[in-house]
């Protein structure tokens, strides 16, 4: 699973707690998280992971398709498509939009929730991973939903704690920083644990991630990103032919080898321009492009700015 590390690493990721919910049964909410939440990490988010992670009493989260969930405390529920979805004490309940019992904080912390019937408690913290680019491959051959128990008492204490810590100081503004990283942490845990312990039949779901030549071929990019990768060449090293290898990889990635390989050397290309004050052509030279022209063209085609002005856009942002 290396590469799938690789390709989040190169995400410039924002995090953010944006609600405290507090629920008494009975209680059903509709949910999804939209860009009002996440406004202040990421200001035009294109790529939403949400998370609930509940951490007393329990909850039933229920998909527009009728698959339903239960999350019971120290359990973490992902959403790698941000799906609308209810979440309930009880699934057969009709539900309320969540946005009609928000409490918005006036102080600029997590919006809260204080609803329900009375009954048993159910107390849960609502967060996402985001970034601005729109696509992201690998989320779409995920399941809509990924459930993750925390895995012993002590990883258990530690995530709870730090979930909770954020929360209390208001650690929202976190891109890149430690909340990123620890949501980070448990997606991939997520995404590991659900391909190790699904049935045969479920690797159906994952696309790529089930097929042994076209992971290869990821893995290979990953590694080499600066690499002048053909079609050809990764064919020849996962043993196909050509046009078996691009037929097989645009069927499971939904684009061919070579725009794939494009879209990942500008997302590192754009970490490197937000993060740094590297000069463009040394970005565009470690990104695979022979030019800083060629590079400047790629990249306004995808970001819709020159490299230069988007860097300026990003690092103005973030001083803000």
């Amino acid at each position: 699973m290396d590469w799938l590390a690789q390709i989040f690493n190169a995400m410039p990721l924002a995090s953010g707690l944006f609600l405290d919910a507090h629920f008494t049964a009975p209680w059903s909410v509709s949910a999804k998280v939209g860009p009002e939440d996440c406004g202040q990490f990421v200001p035009a988010p294109g790529t939403i992971i949400a998370f609930h992670y509940v951490y007393a009493g329990e909850l039933s989260l229920r998909m527009p398709d009728g698959h339903t969930d239960r999350v019971k405390a120290g359990e973490v529920i992902i959403l790698p498509r941000n799906d609308p979805h209810v979440l309930a004490s009880d699934p057969g309940l009709s539900p309320i939009s969540a946005v009609d019992v928000v409490q918005v904080d006036e102080d600029g912390g997590p919006a809260r929730i204080r609803h329900g019937g009375g009954g048993p408690a159910t107390r849960l913290i609502c967060g996402f991973l985001g970034c601005e680019r729109r696509y992201e491959p690998v989320l779409s051959m995920l399941p809509a939903t990924l459930k993750l128990a925390l895995p012993d008492p002590v990883s258990a204490n530690w995530f709870d704690s730090s979930f909770k810590l954020a929360a209390r100081e208001r650690m929202f503004r976190d891109q890149g920083g430690r909340l990123a990283k620890l949501t980070e942490l448990l997606f991939l845990d997520a995404v590991q644990h659900c391909i190790r312990s699904a049935p045969p039949e479920t690797f159906a779901w994952f696309g790529a991630l089930s097929d042994s030549k076209v992971l290869n071929a990821l893995s290979m990019m990953h590694k080499k990103l600066r690499y002048h990768w053909s079609t050809e060449e990764l064919a020849r090293n996962v043993g196909m032919s050509r046009s078996a290898f691009a037929g097989k990889f645009s069927e499971l990635m939904g684009m061919p080898p070579m725009r794939y390989l494009a879209l990942q050397r500008l997302q590192q290309a754009s970490q490197r321009l937000q993060e740094t004050n590297e000069p463009l052509v040394v970005i565009a030279f470690d990104a695979g492009y022979e030019s800083e022209a060629a590079f400047s063209r790629a990249f306004k085609k995808d970001y819709g700015l020159p490299p230069a002005t988007w860097r300026d856009h990003q690092q103005r942002q973030g001083k803000s």
